[in-house]
């Protein structure tokens, strides 16, 4: 049996999701570059509004899909990603047919490139004084290998609401958010991939296989690929394994940090990013030689037949800062690309962001970008505290009207007081939750005002995150805006080109240097400490029903982790390994004080 990996992107990085807004158009700014970029389709709302935008823009004729006609979601998405990908096409072959004379922007094209073959040729075609014909056709050959990076798209699995944002009834199973967000993808133009975050939704991942382009074609290729976002390798054989059993192939493992990765955070029990990847590397085949044979077996059941695995990725992200950090996952861990999300906060050329929140992003430290519990789904939730969003937020409840009026009702999954859901984020949860919680006898005065924050920390970011694209675009809107930035951008302080960005990931220049910044692997452990610490605080104050064995496990798998790093530093840290190995000492130490809560006194017989 053969093994490949899929080698169609010029490029050794992508651009994450971040939040509904900041790249809901990202494709337009950096696709012609050949460099993959990721937006949400969690808000169609939003996602009609900017394809009016573009249609404007661009000149294209407009038809309104209303909200509440037949099959309205997967429609606005469906039309949005074709003309995302007419545009995209458009840009690139524009690009393409350029000349190689100075000024030009094809040239950039290939300056942004990573060193490599592609870059090399180019330098060589540049550079050589070669006769006119023959440069010419270096020249076009070079057009023949360029590529454009893919409009990628992602669904958060969690957030499959079912009810009509309309007339608030409730849609049929197969009409919720999620399944029509595949649906509008599946029936779009595009050749590229959708990336399932937040875990495994069976009727979601059931569904895929009603879609003949997530099947390979004659050739072996697939139009249409799925990637799973995943934190450690059991989820990804879990998850890769319940697809492949539909005849759904994996193309792609997009491993996250758990903690050191900006809006969600999906925290493991201490389990450390070195030592999941040390084990994904090492079982990476294991895996895909388990998954091919349920994957042929599918196929032929529907008449269809593969003679070998299909090319598959393995990529990481979640708080990689450095060039040496990105060169150590590729290499050492044999990756095939790293994603950076929180830097290109500071990078307007490729997202949507305002001036104002521009500046806030790049002056916020550790005080200002804080793991919170904005979020209603109840997922930990980074977030930058002086964004508009959290200061309205902050107003309304010194006002005495904590929570949302929930106007565009994506997140509508909570039934604790009423039958039909509502969100944790509304005034309608907040009052019932204040008022059940007022009215418990067995919490203190300290632990009624820690629950009473936590209900309205609750912010309403399913709209809020929707207000970079539309205050960018100048289009109108009550949102207040909302940044889901990660800690990784603690440390980025200037407000960089595109070519800046790219440069630094790549080693040509350094945007950290003179930076006091600790080592990624080193900057997800303080995560996880704080994180447990915060944990601890929560079970006293009985916001957290986590046990002393949890504990036990999470201090434990901390440790071992340590004792991971120490034995990889020379592969791990390029300069520095003295004072990584002394931080790690010190670290361990004070993981070993933590206090832990006490077990459970068992009740005698």
């Amino acid at each position: 049996m053969s093994f490949s990996t899929i080698n169609t992107n010029p490029h050794r990085f992508h651009i994450p999701v971040m939040g509904t807004g900041f790249t809901i158009d990202t494709c337009l700014k950096v696709a012609r570059y050949g460099i993959h970029s990721v937006l949400s389709l969690g808000d169609d709302e939003l996602i009609e509004r900017v394809r009016e935008y573009h249609c404007k823009e661009y000149g294209i004729h407009y038809e309104e899909i209303e909200g509440g006609s037949e099959d309205h979601r997967a429609k606005r998405i469906t039309a949005y990603l074709n003309q995302l990908n007419l545009l995209v096409n458009d840009q690139f072959e524009a690009l393409r047919q350029q000349s190689f004379e100075t000024g030009k922007d094809i040239n950039r094209y290939f300056k942004l490139l990573p060193d490599g073959d592609l870059k090399r040729e180019y330098n060589r075609v540049m550079s050589d004084a070669l006769p006119v014909e023959n440069k010419k056709r270096r020249q076009d050959e070079l057009r023949r290998l360029m590529r454009p990076g893919c409009i990628n798209v992602n669904v958060m699995t969690k957030v499959d609401c079912n009810i009509d944002r309309i007339d608030h009834s409730m849609h049929e199973p197969d009409k919720t958010d999620a399944l029509n967000g595949l649906k509008g993808f599946a029936e779009s133009d595009v050749r590229s991939s959708i990336i399932f975050s937040a875990g495994m939704n069976p009727r979601l991942y059931g569904a895929i296989a009603k879609y003949p382009d997530f099947f390979p074609d004659l050739t072996g290729a697939i139009k249409k690929q799925v990637v799973l976002k995943v934190s450690d390798y059991r989820s990804a054989a879990i998850q890769g394994r319940f697809l492949a059993k539909k005849g759904i192939w994996v193309s792609e493992w997009r491993f996250e940090s758990g903690l050191n990765c900006g809006g969600h955070a999906f925290a493991t029990q201490g389990m450390l990013m070195g030592p999941i990847l040390k084990e994904f590397k090492e079982r990476r085949m294991e895996l895909i030689e388990t998954l091919f044979p349920l994957y042929e077996a599918a196929l032929e059941k529907t008449g269809r037949e593969i003679g070998d695995p299909p090319p598959h990725r393995f990529t990481v992200q979640g708080g990689v800062g450095t060039h040496a950090e990105h060169d150590a996952i590729l290499k050492y861990y044999e990756a095939d690309a790293t994603g950076w999300g929180s830097p290109f906060l500071l990078v307007p050329e490729a997202v949507r962001i305002d001036d104002g929140h521009l500046e806030k992003v790049r002056v916020a430290g550790e005080k200002e970008i804080k793991l919170t519990r904005s979020s209603p789904l109840g997922i930990p939730f980074w977030n930058l505290l002086t964004s508009e969003s959290e200061a309205y937020r902050r107003e309304q409840i010194a006002d005495g009207k904590a929570g949302s009026i929930c106007p565009h009702r994506y997140l509508k999954f909570n039934t604790e007081f009423t039958k039909k859901p509502i969100c944790r984020s509304s005034k309608a949860y907040q009052a019932l939750k204040i008022k059940e919680i007022n009215g418990r006898g067995d919490l203190d005065v300290e632990q009624k005002s820690a629950h009473v924050q936590e209900t309205t920390d609750r912010a309403c970011i399913c709209f809020d995150l929707s207000a970079p694209a539309l205050k960018v675009m100048n289009l109108p809107t009550t949102s207040k805006l909302n940044v889901c930035v990660g800690p990784n951008a603690r440390f980025f302080d200037k407000v960089s080109s595109l070519r800046e960005m790219v440069d630094h990931i790549y080693g040509r220049i350094d945007l950290l240097k003179g930076k006091n910044r600790p080592n990624m692997f080193l900057n997800e452990l303080k995560l996880y400490m704080e994180y447990m610490a915060e944990e601890v605080e929560r079970v006293r104050l009985k916001l957290s029903n986590q046990t002393h064995d949890y504990f036990e496990g999470y201090k434990l798998n901390l440790l071992n982790g340590i004792e991971y790093y120490r034995e990889q530093a020379d592969n791990l840290v390029a300069k520095g390994r003295d004072n990584f190995l002394s931080q790690l000492d010190t670290l361990a130490a004070e993981i070993d004080a933590m206090v832990l809560p006490a077990p459970l006194a068992l009740e005698p017989a």
